[in-house]
């Protein structure tokens, strides 16, 4: 489960892990995907071990970089935490210009790529489900929730590029990340008003209340809201649009060099206009505001610009296999960390280890669960299984 690019061209082993110019692959992308999710199997916990170990400056910080802002009580800012979910997305625009566009380009039938696009959208929306607890029975059932967030992003973005072009595309983008600052601006909230973006104040809080079941409307979690709610899904699906953008970049017939300084300065650039319209419409991750769209995509494409430099462009290629054999399976793994007990085969192998470790005890564990999740997928990518949506 991963895109499409992804269950196409990721079966080639590691010694040809080159970019090719018959399949356009570009291993940076599938690199980047890996990265993403290194950190949500546990490399996160990688992290914190060592900035313990670290002590000072980096032992006091690293907890609230790996959290989300409103859960270190700043609901306006942003964390590493906070740039994840972003680069998730980003990365799926990434491959459609390898796939929707593509496969348009070389003739195949719309109806069957839109048959595509809503077969993907629903089994994301049933795998959260099914994350959520629903198959457990754990009541009130979550209707939102990553996958489902994931998936309804991916079918607007899908549905945007399918049907216009570029400027269509560049107009679609524009138009909905400047309309949710004017719907969250000038549509007030009973006893509140307009344009308020407090916690329990603001718009899209309201809605998700209005509308949504679930505990994650409900102390202790998201009192006010969803974070993954209603009308924050269309920006999220513009960081989506925002990585298509870049991926029509990479595909182009440009030279490397301009290629990179369109990515890094455009990331520069995202990142100062996020900033500066943060002033006015909040950096705030749980309402998905514009200015937090723009700002995290800025990181998006920086990020991404050191992996096409360092990868396509320079040809250092072995260090991103770990990330690569990640990214293949990303959605399988992200599925399975949450619902398999991965620890349970770890203690099989490395118990002993980890009991008699002392006081590097934290940091052997993370690494035995992290190495042993690796290992999982090395296996899938050993034997060329990509379980695809």
């Amino acid at each position: 489960m991963q895109s499409e690019m992804t269950s196409l061209e990721a079966a080639a082993p590691p010694s040809v892990l080159k970019p090719s110019v018959a399949s356009g692959r570009v291993v940076s992308i599938d690199a980047l995907r890996g990265f993403d999710m290194f950190w949500l199997i546990d490399g996160k916990s990688i992290a914190l071990a060592l900035a313990a170990l670290a002590g000072g400056w980096w032992a006091r910080t690293a907890p609230g970089q790996f959290a989300h802002s409103d859960f270190q009580g700043h609901w306006v800012g942003f964390t590493f935490w906070d740039f994840i979910a972003p680069l998730f997305l980003f990365v799926i625009g990434l491959s459609m210009p390898y796939s929707i566009s593509k496969r348009l380009e070389r003739g195949d039938s719309r109806r069957a790529l839109y048959r595509h696009i809503v077969q993907r959208t629903v089994v994301l929306i049933l795998l959260g489900w099914l994350m959520n607890g629903w198959l457990a029975f754990e009541f009130p059932l979550r209707l939102s929730g990553v996958l489902p967030r994931v998936a309804l992003s991916y079918f607007i973005a899908a549905l945007i590029v399918m049907g216009t072009g570029r400027p269509g595309q560049i107009a679609w983008t524009a138009g909905i990340l400047l309309g949710y600052w004017a719907v969250m601006a000038l549509v007030p909230v009973p006893g509140h008003g307009a344009g308020v973006y407090t916690p329990e104040g603001n718009l899209a809080g309201y809605i998700d209340r209005l509308l949504l079941p679930g505990k994650y409307c409900c102390a202790p979690y998201v009192p006010y809201g969803d974070h993954m709610g209603i009308l924050g899904t269309f920006p999220s699906a513009m960081h989506v649009m925002l990585g298509v953008f870049c991926g029509h970049l990479v595909r182009s017939v440009w030279t490397p060099g301009r290629k990179l300084l369109i990515l890094a300065g455009g990331g520069v650039a995202a990142i100062a206009l996020g900033w500066a319209w943060g002033l006015v419409f909040p950096i705030i991750m749980p309402l998905w505001t514009s200015s937090f769209v723009i700002y995290s995509a800025g990181w998006c494409m920086v990020v991404f610009a050191f992996f096409y430099w360092i990868i396509d462009v320079l040809g250092y290629r072995t260090w991103a296999f770990p990330f690569v054999v990640i990214g293949t399976n990303a959605i399988t793994i992200y599925v399975l960390a949450d619902r398999f007990r991965f620890m349970d085969i770890t203690n099989i192998f490395f118990r002993g280890v980890i009991l008699h470790s002392g006081s590097l005890q934290p940091l052997v564990s993370a690494v035995a669960l992290v190495g042993t999740e690796w290992a999982f997928l090395y296996l899938l990518y050993r034997k060329k299984i990509f379980i695809k949506v």
